[in-house]
């Protein structure tokens, strides 16, 4: 009896925490702002900044430099590349694509040379990247990154992912909120696109875990020192990313995204984040393996290591989503061998509550990125799974035993 009632109270805890996470998600979800076309922008805004163009005119739109690194992409390189050019109503004097291959071992740069050979789009342009400098630590893209940079030529640059890809009229809304705005770095969370059963059972906790505590207002706010970025979609005013030096100054940075964006803030430029989700989708994983390496790469690190907040998220995620199915077990247990209790039905209704307000977390979730409640009563196993990956994550950055991503080994700026 004791026993139950110390479950019982473990449970009852976690539905607590529950309602108070679900909650709080649903007030986050009510004030997400999101990037939308404008036919008029100025109406669009309290504060409008004025423009001598008229932004809703395609033939008037600033020219963006798109800049897509690429390493062993095989499998997503294609979608990205014609879902940038063929939803893209702009000209070869506004618009100029560049995929770079960051020296792949699959056929990512043989698919580019390709598509640039096949699609005779005067806008696309293949740069096949060289060998990283020698005695110098370049992480990530940054050196991709680099290397297209120093060769665009638009008044805007975009990064985007290889495996994003952009629906009708993605870049014009963008340039359009940029301009409006005068902003320096715009950055846009896409809609996340699941495949495998991991991807169903990580993706949908980690992304409303990030919605719920994504201050956007404090983001875009320069008084303060919140920052945050979706590495997929930024898109920076090419004079404001001179300014920071570009990925180069932080070449060693293994989330380079949330660095650039803080060095926007620093040097008094101007940011903002917005859901971008009816314009842009990106399929992050397509594997388990694929998934635990690149979560482990990011997850401690995009919190500064903050080993105890890290710690603490762990803990939670099995409070959460693992507790409730425990308590459920014992319940079932006691069936087995015929000892239920008043306890046990308390247990029952509480465990069910809990486990009912995953599906209801899910479905919040579900109208920012666009993820399916989809194998949502598997919440169980994907909460271990988070909880996992955060402390496998601590491990991975502090130690460098299998830090890697895409098989590169990863280092720490100050290792």
């Amino acid at each position: 009896m004791i026993n139950t009632l110390i479950v019982l109270a473990v449970v009852v805890l976690a539905l607590v925490g529950l309602m108070l996470y679900a909650a709080k998600l649903r007030r986050m979800l009510a004030t997400v702002p999101r990037l939308m076309i404008a036919t008029n922008p100025i109406a669009l805004h309290d504060n409008p900044l004025p423009h001598p163009r008229s932004l809703s005119d395609p033939l008037a739109m600033p020219w963006v430099s798109v800049i897509i690194p690429a390493y062993n992409e095989a499998e997503n390189l294609e979608a990205c590349v014609r879902s940038v050019l063929q939803n893209t109503a702009l000209s070869v004097e506004q618009l100029e694509v560049w995929v770079v291959d960051d020296q792949s071992t699959d056929a990512t740069l043989a698919i580019a040379q390709t598509l640039q050979t096949t699609l005779i789009d005067p806008r696309l342009r293949v740069l096949v990247g060289k060998p990283r400098p020698e005695r110098e630590r370049w992480m990530g893209k940054n050196w991709a990154c680099t290397q297209a940079a120093e060769q665009a030529n638009g008044t805007f640059v975009l990064f985007l992912d290889a495996d994003v890809c952009l629906k009708v009229g993605a870049i014009v809304a963008a340039l359009q909120e940029a301009e409006t705005k005068q902003l320096d770095l715009l950055t846009c969370g896409p809609a996340i696109v699941c495949g495998c059963l991991a991807e169903w059972l990580v993706q949908p906790i980690l992304m409303n875990q990030l919605l719920a505590e994504l201050d956007f207002a404090a983001v875009a706010d320069p008084t303060t020192d919140t920052v945050f970025a979706a590495g997929p979609f930024m898109l920076f005013r090419r004079s404001a990313y001179d300014r920071i030096g570009g990925h180069r100054a932080l070449a060693s940075q293994v989330v380079e995204d949330v660095e650039l964006a803080r060095q926007i803030k620093a040097n008094g430029l101007k940011l903002e984040l917005l859901l971008a989700s009816d314009f842009v989708t990106v399929r992050m994983y397509r594997s388990f393996a694929a998934l635990w390496e690149g979560w482990t790469k990011n997850l401690y690190l995009g919190t500064q290591r903050n080993l105890i907040a890290v710690s603490l998220f762990a803990v939670t995620m099995l409070m959460f989503y693992v507790v409730p199915w425990l308590g459920l077990a014992v319940v079932l247990y006691h069936v087995i061998v015929g000892a239920l209790t008043l306890v046990d039905l308390l247990l029952t209704g509480s465990a069910i509550s809990a486990i009912l307000l995953h599906y209801s977390i899910r479905r919040s979730g579900r109208c920012v990125s666009a993820i399916p409640t989809t194998y949502w009563w598997l919440s169980g196993v994907g909460g271990a799974l988070v909880a996992a990956i955060a402390i496998a994550s601590i491990i991975k950055t502090e130690t460098g035993w299998g830090w890697t991503w895409r098989g590169r080994s990863l280092q720490l700026p100050d290792g």
